[in-house]
């Protein structure tokens, strides 16, 4: 299975639970940074994960530029799953969250989603740093993805 995972981060903990999944799912998977990634290769792989950290409600403005810049029809029939980094406050939730955005965007490029949009959790006590056990929970996620997919 060829995979990558297209991320932006700010503070680097999208980067970190980026990294995470790829040791979860193995074999061979890119892991690139939203500004480095080419719209016109995303067909090319069996297995497509996008992630943004939250901001505003939505993910990143790059990616929301890169998801926008896939060809119709790109990911069609492709596997496809979405995460995003997000403090733990409730009140966020009114404006919603990037994962979400990220997940609908695939779908409406055809994407075969794999699975639920996933939230990893920075906790702003600790100065925007990952929760304990959150890469150890993205390394989980991206091997029960794998699994699907094989």
């Amino acid at each position: 299975m060829k995979a990558i995972i297209i991320y932006d981060s700010l503070y680097g903990n999208t980067e970190e639970i980026a990294n995470s999944i790829a040791k979860g799912i193995g074999g061979e998977v890119k892991v690139v940074k939203v500004g480095e990634a080419k719209a016109a290769e995303a067909g090319s792989y069996d297995l497509m994960l996008i992630g943004s950290p939250t901001q505003g409600g939505k993910h990143t403005v790059a990616m929301k530029t890169f998801l926008d810049s896939i060809p119709e029809g790109a990911l069609k029939n492709k596997s496809a799953a979405a995460f995003d980094t997000r403090l733990t406050t409730k009140l966020l939730k009114v404006f919603g969250y990037a994962a979400g955005r990220i997940h609908d965007d695939l779908k409406g490029k055809g994407a075969n989603l794999v699975a639920p949009a996933e939230p990893f959790y920075v906790s702003k006590g600790k100065g925007l740093a990952l929760v304990d056990g959150e890469t150890e929970r993205a390394t989980a996620w991206g091997k029960a993805i794998a699994a699907k997919i094989k």
